[in-house]
């Protein structure tokens, strides 16, 4: 099977020595996606503009790598503060309105700061071979 490495100027650089995402015969997976906005480098404020930004850079590894957030059949969700799961859930069910499967756990602290990361698993549209 052969893979590719996915890389936009669309979502955050790595913060580390990893890529924002592979495509592997038929499949995209994407690193966890903190709220980052590419273009300045800076974090919202509130897990509401975080959860949304978190969702906008997903979206954007997604479709470098050939795939949609629809395409979506899995989601791995960090959380900082459980307290902010409802608020986290409200965005997140406008952009992942195919319902992949997901996990969802509250963690110590995350990259920069963050109140909230996203990882997904999709099926590629345009799959390497």
């Amino acid at each position: 099977m052969e893979k590719s490495i996915i890389s936009t100027p669309q979502a955050p650089d790595a913060i580390g020595p990893y890529s924002q995402g592979w495509i592997a015969g038929s499949m995209v997976y994407t690193s966890g996606q903190v709220p980052v906005d590419p273009a300045s480098g800076e974090i919202p404020s509130g897990i509401t503009a975080q959860a949304e930004r978190s969702c906008q850079n997903v979206a954007a590894v997604l479709e470098a790598g050939g795939a949609a957030l629809q395409d979506v059949i899995k989601t791995t969700c960090f959380l900082a503060d459980m307290e902010d799961f409802a608020a986290f859930n409200e965005v997140y069910a406008r952009y992942f309105t195919s319902k992949p499967a997901r996990s969802c756990v509250a963690v110590r602290e995350l990259p920069k700061g963050a109140l909230c990361e996203i990882e997904a698993i999709a099926i590629c549209r345009n799959s390497v071979s």
